[in-house]
């Protein structure tokens, strides 16, 4: 929202820039649009040929100099090249020292009244207040006054600077540097996600394993019991000379080599019956 009108109120300026074909003409409306109220970004006028045409004017040069101070400079860049530079009228010099808050508010370090009260030039806390005032009322900060312990707060700043060429530089590394970040943080999801996935599939594995022996020994345990069931019957068949013995007996040898005892104790115990009734 900030931007847009900002680049609204520039609109006019743009505009004006190309019929002023004439150094002193470009010089002036740099004045213009330095001191208008709602004007807080000028790459676009710093780029209009008119404007960049100043380059070439010895008496102006001076001009495109401050337009870019007040595109991505601040109050203090101002201050160290002040001799080499336009005066200031009240209004541009308000304007100035309101962009110059901007990139000052994103650092907590500097939002004392003392740190801005001497990196603004301001004479006492009162005329800070007035400009921190104003820079809310522009929509370019949200802020909170706190007098008694001289501090300011500072939540929100409006992204209103120009970027400087040796801005673009910085900004590419760092969002490089950004992207690398990224890189790294997805390619460590993605390793936390297979080693979840393995930990999963092994979890599975051993369950189908521990199923499987569980089953072959509920199997084995069944056949035994059923075994021994039969052992039972064909003993208690052949010791009471049960004459289906022979077929228990051939039940149990078919579930082992060991029911062939039981085979032999049934015959004897038969022919031993057998003996006594003929006696």
């Amino acid at each position: 929202m900030e931007q847009t009108r900002a680049l609204n109120a520039l609109e006019p300026f743009l505009a004006l820039s190309k019929s002023a074909n004439s150094p002193r003409a470009a010089a002036d409306l740099i004045v213009q649009a330095t001191s208008a109220p709602s004007t807080f970004v000028f790459a676009e006028l710093l780029h209009a040929p008119t404007i960049q045409a100043l380059r070439d004017s010895p008496e102006h040069a001076a001009y495109l100099q401050l337009l870019q101070l007040f595109a991505w400079g601040t109050w203090q860049d101002y201050a160290a090249s002040k001799s080499q530079l336009p005066a200031l009228s009240d209004a541009q010099t308000t304007k100035l020292k309101l962009l110059s808050l901007l990139p000052l508010s994103a650092d907590p370090a500097n939002l004392s009244y003392a740190t801005l009260q001497a990196r603004l030039d301001l004479p006492t806390p009162r005329a800070l207040e007035d400009l921190l005032i104003t820079a809310i009322y522009a929509h370019l900060i949200t802020a909170t006054l706190d007098p008694a312990s001289s501090r300011v707060s500072i939540t929100s700043v409006a992204p209103l600077r120009d970027l400087s060429p040796a801005g673009a530089v910085a900004l590419v590394a760092e969002l490089a540097a950004w992207s690398r970040r990224c890189d790294d943080t997805l390619a460590g999801l993605e390793a936390d996600v297979a080693a979840v996935r393995k930990r999963a599939v092994d979890r599975e594995l051993r369950r189908r394993k521990t199923d499987a022996m569980r089953a072959i020994v509920e199997k084995t345990h069944d056949d035994k019991s059923t075994t021994a069931a039969k052992r039972g019957a064909a003993a208690a068949a052949a010791a009471n000379g049960d004459d289906d013995a022979m077929e228990l007996d051939e039940e149990v040898a078919a579930d082992g080599d060991d029911a062939k005892v039981l085979r032999g104790g049934g015959k004897n115990a038969k022919k031993a019956a057998g003996g006594k009734a003929a006696r």
